[in-house]
């Protein structure tokens, strides 16, 4: 197992679903463009909802890869990173439209485990990780996120607790 390594890619998972959310805090709606245009599925309600935009998305790929090169681990990884965590929130959102759950509502571990296992997969391709640290790293984020996003709502980083 590689402790040190992931902790910090999960500091970098972390960093990447955070930059959103202050970004949310910082700038209010300025720039929040939905990523899905507010189009509208078949089944009535939207791709992904109004709380993905392209600001989020396009501050997670910016600024992660520059955490990761303060942290000394390569822009690269910082960017796999972002991209996938990105995909894994998207994926995580579009399967709670479809379950009819609203935007910013909370699933437990739809919204903490994709957002987690997707990086740590695709880490693999840059860093010596293990199925082991996967699936150990997932499971520390998933516990982690919960912990977390209740002091970020303490802190009023969030609007709810979860």
């Amino acid at each position: 197992m590689h402790p040190i390594l992931i902790v910090e890619l999960l500091v970098l998972v972390g960093v990447a679903n955070a930059l959103p959310v202050i970004a949310k805090k910082i700038m209010g709606t300025a720039g929040a463009w939905p990523l899905d245009g507010a189009i509208t599925l078949r089944d009535g309600r939207p791709l992904f909802g109004h709380s993905k935009t392209i600001r989020g998305v396009l501050i997670a790929l910016l600024g992660t890869p520059v955490v990761a090169i303060l942290m000394g681990l390569g822009w690269k990884l910082g960017f796999l990173v972002a991209a996938s965590a990105m995909a894994g929130d998207l994926l995580s959102s579009f399967i709670k439209r479809r379950l009819a759950l609203p935007p910013s509502s909370q699933a437990r571990g739809l919204d903490q485990v994709p957002e987690s296992l997707f990086p740590l997969i695709a880490a693999r391709c840059l860093v010596p990780l293990s199925w082991l640290d996967v699936v150990v790293g997932t499971a520390i984020f998933a516990v982690a996120g919960l912990v977390v996003s209740r002091i970020l709502f303490r802190l009023n980083l969030r609007d709810r607790p979860y």
